[in-house]
């Protein structure tokens, strides 16, 4: 490559950035180097400023977006693209500025802050504003301007001081959104319903390539453009696909409506990866400059504050929240850090390979942090959103004894460090949040589940997805097998929808709600079934 000797000093550094095991070409590390650098520096002092007179169509096309409430600020978000669905999303290679509001009233007659912010076209012209020194516990409302432009209205909150009792939360759990599945019918629905805070749990989007159509919603009215119709690889696919998902209405409404926390699972990298292992054999160096596009992308796109900025193909995505001393909120990465799924990945028979003590789904240094978290933790109850089912599924096959590779399941003694964790930390009140399968589940977490009278420790929440698998339906085939398998289990349908949960002082109330169908628009909402957990008596009661 001629451009090599000229950039030797950035190599070396990017070789020390990368680490040995991870430079391993000149040309990989070429196209590292991209991703080594992350804030616009040289590249600020040399981009123009672009005039927004010249910006003749709206730049607002992908929304706006909420994210990681604190209880005296708010994360706000947009990404400028009046032609999202082109590279560069319509906008020339020049700074922009970006004027932001915030108020009490939807109306903006009560201004609580404003500033202006730079929308770098390093960054696909993206604007992360973190506000602070709000009131905590409070409704807000925002908006950006770039000219004559205005954005749409969002709401968005702070959350209560650490110190305060903090009487009730309802949040929602989402995941799993494949766009060539179905339609968003049950953002729709979450719009409008009464949460505050909205976790999504993992497969914001997917990798698969989308035909002209949009797959299974079969669109007579438009034709996508072929930059849809193959395997996102590049940063420029990852970007193209966040912009064909956040062209969805319904998406973008529940964005406006409330914040999101977000934290990903494989499909907005690549299906199944752990760590730096990729689904096929490919050089380790290309799926770790294809990660670092993923990551890059997922940032850029997702309303995350400055310490979630990606390094290389490196993301700080574990994190923790806290909702007064309500809830602690300790939000997993179950895909960065893991060790390589044993037997072949898949559902298969445990063996001394699967069962190893070396064998982590978060990675040591994250199961540590989690189970310190605990120990620290004064709220009531204990929050974990992450990705894979944590609680034992036996296959409902009889006698049937394989087990997903990809889950928890896959990582028992990963598994049995965490609940060992939760005992030493005294946790009385442990909810798990879970995405990832495509149908819901409502679990209670056993200490030791390989015996049925074994004492319950928590609850697991698991969400279905929101298009993934298409209209799926109430009963699957396997449905009496999970639960004659699976004491454990209380609730197990296969429809698309969301879960929403309630935690108050005295108990937590959980409500799955599904719609009949996502391969047509406008399914109506129903709730598929409603369980409650007292405080200091886990474990799952229908209400």
């Amino acid at each position: 490559m001629s451009s090599v000797p000229q950039h030797a000093p950035e190599l070396r550094a990017a070789a020390q950035h990368l680490g040995r095991r991870r430079f391993l070409t000149v040309t990989g590390a070429a196209a590292a180097l991209a991703f080594a650098v992350n804030l616009p520096a040289a590249g600020t002092a040399a981009a123009a400023e672009l005039d927004a007179r010249r910006i003749t169509d709206n730049p607002f096309t992908l929304g706006v977006a909420s994210g990681d409430p604190q209880p005296g600020s708010v994360l706000l978000w947009t990404r400028l693209a009046p032609a999202p669905f082109e590279t560069g999303g319509g906008l020339p290679a020049e700074r922009v500025q970006v004027r932001w509001e915030l108020a009490d009233d939807e109306r903006f007659r009560r201004a609580v802050r404003r500033g202006t912010a730079t929308a770098h076209p390093e960054f696909h012209h993206a604007v992360h504003v973190e506000v602070g020194h709000l009131a905590p516990g409070r409704v807000y409302y925002y908006r950006f301007r770039v000219g004559d432009w205005v954005s749409e209205t969002g709401r968005t909150r702070t959350a209560p001081a650490e110190s305060s009792a903090a009487a009730g939360l309802t949040l929602a759990a989402v995941s799993c959104q494949a766009y060539h599945d179905g339609y968003f019918t049950a953002y729709r629905h979450l719009a409008q319903d009464d949460v505050d805070v909205v976790f999504h749990l993992g497969d914001y989007l997917y990798e698969y390539a989308v035909d002209s159509a949009g797959g299974a919603r079969k669109y007579t009215d438009r034709v996508l453009p072929d930059v849809f119709a193959r395997e996102t690889m590049t940063l420029d696919d990852y970007t193209l696909r966040y912009a064909l998902y956040k062209s969805d209405p319904d998406l973008r409404a529940a964005h406006a409506a409330h914040p999101f926390v977000v934290t990903w699972d494989d499909h907005e990298t690549e299906n199944n990866y752990a760590g730096d292992t990729p689904e096929n054999s490919v050089p380790p160096e290309e799926f770790l400059l294809r990660r670092a596009s993923a990551y890059r992308a997922y940032w850029e796109n997702q309303p995350l504050r400055r310490p979630q900025l990606p390094d290389g193909p490196d993301m700080r995505l574990y994190r923790r929240l806290h909702w007064g001393r309500l809830a602690q909120f300790d939000i997993l990465d179950t895909r960065q850090y893991r060790t390589d799924q044993a037997n072949g990945d898949g559902w298969k028979a445990p063996t001394p390979a699967s069962e190893a003590a070396s064998q982590t789904l978060p990675g040591r240094t994250q199961e540590r942090w989690l189970t310190d978290g605990w120990r620290r933790s004064r709220a009531l109850w204990n929050v974990v959103p992450q990705q894979v089912t944590f609680s034992r599924r036996n296959n409902p096959a009889e006698g049937d004894v394989t087990l997903s590779m990809d889950s928890w399941d896959g990582y028992p003694a990963s598994r049995e460090r965490i609940l060992r964790g939760a005992d030493a930390a005294r946790v009385e009140n442990l909810m798990v949040l879970t995405g990832d399968v495509h149908v819901s589940y409502a679990m209670d977490i056993k200490r030791d589940f390989d015996d049925a009278g074994s004492r319950t420790v928590g609850t697991e929440i698991v969400t279905t997805s929101v298009t993934s698998g298409k209209d799926g339906s109430a009963r699957p085939a396997n449905w009496a097998g999970y639960l004659a398998r699976n004491p454990h289990m209380k609730h197990y349908d296969g429809l698309r929808g969301y879960a929403t949960v309630e935690l108050g002082r005295r108990e937590a109330r959980a409500d799955f709600k599904t719609v009949s169908a996502v391969t047509v628009p406008g399914a109506p909402l129903t709730t598929a079934a409603s369980f409650v957990i007292p405080v200091g008596n886990p474990g799952l009661h229908p209400a």
